[in-house]
């Protein structure tokens, strides 16, 4: 028998911040050097998530498509600023072609998702389209990141190879085709991992939030393999996409090599 979930006072919150303040302190002790960052990390959290709470009730409690259109920007805009902050180069263009690409990659995934797998009420259904559309997304931006950061390092330290494969009358697609594939397989590590592991190592973060909220562990494990699968599948497209668009902007119009 499932019991209701166990609704959490602001003491009890008050008590779970005991345990950064015993990680700072630990960090403190040692001379990590962590003990600022984790500081900030903790009190941004906590801002950041009430606000974001408050936000999610409100629109929850409307439920109007432009209500949910909106976060959805939102939280497609911060994914690709972030992603687009770790590239370690200057790309131009880098911010609308990672926007592009987190956006054309998780949508298309989160439109099959929930139209032909979940199959809502309507389609803008905030307790189905948020939390699906936030965890592809938060993955996808790691993917982007880790995709972009790995494609342009690799051509600027291969640019004599690369250009030599020009030369030799490679297209700048052919030229580079290695190093695209190599910061795919990379992105993809840690969404196969996870897969690999889950239910064995550990229970996947949606899986566990739904038997905590009293959802059957049968159907909490159903709704964890669809969001699994919507995420490696929107990793892929969007790294897919990202490094074709981005590796264009290492070429001319003459198809000759150009660093930024």
């Amino acid at each position: 028998m499932l019991v209701p979930p166990v609704n959490l006072s602001l003491e009890q919150m008050a008590l779970a911040l005991g345990l950064m303040a015993m990680t700072i302190s630990l960090s403190f002790w040692q001379k990590l050097g962590l003990a600022s960052s984790l500081a900030i990390a903790t009190l941004r959290s906590v801002v950041q998530l009430t606000i974001v709470g408050y936000l999610l009730y409100a629109v929850f409690d409307i439920k109007q498509a432009w209500a949910v259109l909106f976060i959805l920007a939102l939280m497609s805009t911060v994914a690709a600023k972030e992603a687009k902050d770790r590239i370690g180069k200057k790309v131009p263009y880098a911010l609308p072609i990672v926007w592009g690409s987190v956006l054309l990659g998780t949508g298309g995934i989160l439109a099959y998702t929930l139209s032909i797998v979940v199959r809502p009420g309507v389609w803008y259904e905030p307790q189905y389209l948020i939390p699906l559309a936030g965890m592809i997304l938060g993955n996808s931006m790691n993917g982007a990141a880790i995709a972009a950061e790995r494609l342009t390092k690799s051509i600027s330290q291969q640019a004599n190879a690369i250009e030599t494969q020009l030369c030799l009358g490679a297209t700048p697609q052919q030229a580079i085709a290695t190093y695209q594939n190599e910061a795919i397989k990379a992105a993809m590590i840690p969404s196969i991992n996870g897969m690999m592991v889950a239910g064995v190592v550990a229970l996947p973060g949606m899986m566990t939030g739904q038997i905590l909220s009293g959802v059957s562990p049968l159907l909490a494990t159903r709704y964890q393999l669809v969001i699994l699968f919507a995420i490696v599948a929107a990793n892929l497209l969007t790294t897919l996409l990202l490094t074709k668009a981005l590796s264009r902007q290492f070429f001319t119009a003459a198809q000759q090599l150009k660093l930024p």
